[in-house]
Order: C-alpha cells, then structure tokens, then sequence
C-alpha cells in the first residue's frame, strides 16, 4: 500500500468480510482510522462473510483500480488454500495484489482497545 500512495494519489477501502453486524463495522473502522493515522486516505465497508461474494458485491471498475488481498501467511490461509486471489482476478478482471499479515495476539487487542 505504500508502495502505492508513493506512485502518486491514492484512495483505500478497506473491505471486511465479516457479516453486517456492529462489531464488524467497529473493526473495519478501526482498520481504516489506523491506516488513515498512518498517512493513506482509506474508507471501510463491511461485506458477505464470504470473502469472495464480499468482493463481488463491491466491486465497480469505475470506482477501484486494483484489489489488494491481505490474508495471513500462506502456509495457515484458508483463502490462500482456496485461490482466493486468482478466483477475485478472473472473476473482477481487476489486478489483484497479495499481501500477507501476521495474526493479532489477544494481548495486542487489549492493548488496542485500551
């Protein structure tokens, strides 16, 4: 992502797949007001447990770019296991990026929460 900002103006929408309750959309703002604390211009939607129909739901080439997929490392990602990237790529038409994220432990939860 910050790649990106650098290659010039850029928006963010975080998209959390989480179902439509009020804890998901508390987490996806606390996504996107993290990210916007750490310089990017980012936005949160909360969209179908499934990640895939979440996407699809979402999607409008006239208002995304790209599509960046953050899963956990490869090796634990259900999503990776399943090709959810490559499956969101020829499906949307949209590039499609693939970054990994390492798991938040309980106690950094408390700490953010605090």
């Amino acid at each position: 992502m910050r790649a990106r900002l650098d290659g010039g103006p850029a928006r963010f929408t975080v998209l959390l797949p989480l179902g439509r309750g009020d804890e998901a959309r508390r987490t996806a703002q606390h996504v996107a007001a993290r990210l916007s604390d750490a310089g990017f211009d980012a936005d949160a939607r909360v969209g179908d447990r499934d990640p895939l129909h979440a996407v699809l739901d979402a999607w409008n080439p006239a208002e995304f770019d790209e599509i960046i997929v953050s899963t956990l490392p490869a090796s634990t990602s259900r999503w990776m296991a399943s090709g959810l990237p490559r499956r969101i790529e020829r499906l949307t038409g949209a590039l499609v990026r693939h970054v990994e994220t390492q798991p938040v432990l309980a106690s950094e939860r408390l700490r953010a929460a605090a």
